[in-house]
């Protein structure tokens, strides 16, 4: 009986090919754009996420806004600075230099720090080694530069020990950052121009050498400290915080502490939330493809009084009756997911065929379990009343049905 329902209902529905195919279309295209726009998202979301924790997630960086006429000197920082859960700390000082080296000058981004920051933001050194402790207490005219700044002034990576001029100054290269690991490789993609051929030239010096050549004060207003481990960063933040009430008069508002465990936090929150909000747009499109259904399930019943009236006629019952409309609402809704869901991944494809290297696009399995769910709810939903309203004819008013 059920297979003979299932039968009737598949006949039903693709006896007018272009009629089903019209009235799936809006199913097709809300499935289409939910899974779409939510990958979007989530793809978008992700490298964001992906570009911050490649530079760390344990770490904490303090801004001083008001020193309370008792500024933070070198000097005193690594005294100051310590406690059971901070691993590192490093202050952190920036200037531009005109960088120079045989005909190739340019402007350079300088970073004043001591060796602990490249170990604070993961940067890891392709060759040579980093900025010492001597370095520091000495203002060593000695330099680490990302692997696109060697290129662009040597025309080669393998630059230690090679001389560049900084504001006339003659400076030592010591070590070549790993460009995959820069500071630089998410604000080079932002920042290059449709070639791709601009790059954003950096280079790290001892924070004391800084403070000598540029304009930087000799006042530590920044600083960088790492934890342990991941799990011990808000113990770490709260020796900090402690450590600037202390020395700030216990001003809250002389300083701030950014968490970078928190900006991942908030990232996740965000893509969650935006795709909540892009899902329950595309939603709406699901509805609109039910009632669609619902319009020419309607139609179909109308249509099909004659038929009605002689299956009850020769025994179908309201079950029946109500069971094959009921199934075809389902097809028509099941059918426009699937091809939904093709066309989708599809979609996916060519999109991350044209943004290779900007995002990393894939279909959540997730989403498309809710689409199937929801577009089988949405055929049952929208395919009740003209089911009932089929089943509820009298055999003797269908059969005298003309039309």
């Amino acid at each position: 009986m059920i297979a003979q329902t299932w039968k009737m209902a598949w006949g039903a529905v693709f006896s007018n090919k272009l009629r089903t195919f019209l009235t799936m279309l809006g199913i097709i295209i809300g499935v289409a754009a939910l899974i779409i726009l939510v990958s979007i998202a989530n793809g978008t979301t992700g490298s964001v996420s992906d570009s911050i924790s490649s530079i760390g997630s344990n770490y904490l960086m303090v801004q001083i806004s008001d020193d309370k006429d008792n500024p933070l000197r070198l000097s005193e920082f690594q005294k100051l600075i310590q406690g059971d859960s901070i691993e590192e700390a490093s202050p952190v000082g920036r200037s531009s230099a005109t960088a120079k080296s045989g005909y190739t000058s340019d402007s350079m981004n300088l970073y004043g720090v001591t060796g602990a920051y490249l170990n604070i933001m993961n940067l890891e050194l392709d060759s040579g080694r980093n900025i010492k402790k001597t370095d520091v207490d000495n203002s060593s005219y000695v330099l680490i530069v990302t692997e696109d700044t060697a290129v662009e002034f040597f025309g080669h990576s393998n630059v230690v020990g090679e001389e560049i001029s900084l504001d006339g100054r003659s400076f030592q290269i010591i070590g070549v950052v790993k460009e995959s690991d820069s500071t630089t490789s998410m604000s080079n993609k932002m920042n290059s121009s449709e070639d791709g051929t601009s790059v954003t030239l950096e280079g790290y010096i001892p924070y004391s050498t800084l403070t000598r050549i540029g304009d930087t004060s000799l006042n530590i207003t920044t600083f960088y400290v790492s934890s342990s481990n991941q799990e011990s960063m808000d113990v770490a933040e709260a020796e900090v915080e402690n450590l600037m009430m202390k020395r700030l008069e216990n001003d809250e508002d002389a300083f701030s502490i950014m968490n970078q465990s928190d900006i991942m936090e908030a990232m996740s929150e965000v893509k969650n939330t935006l795709s909540l909000m892009l899902g329950g747009i595309a939603a709406i499109s699901l509805l609109v493809g039910g009632i669609g259904i619902m319009n020419i399930m309607l139609v179909s019943v109308t249509e099909r009084t004659r038929e009605i009236g002689i299956r009850k006629a020769i025994g179908a019952g309201r079950v029946s009756i109500m069971a094959q409309f009921l199934i075809e609402a389902v097809i028509v809704s099941l059918f426009g997911c699937m091809i939904g869901i093709l066309f989708s991944w599809s979609a996916l494809k060519v999109i991350g065929i044209i943004m290779a290297g900007q995002m990393s696009l894939s279909m959540d399995m997730n989403v498309v379990l809710v689409s199937v769910i929801f577009s089988a709810v949405i055929g049952v939903v929208f395919g009740l009343y003209p089911a009932n309203k089929a089943a509820k004819k009298k055999p003797i008013d269908a059969l005298r049905y003309t039309g």
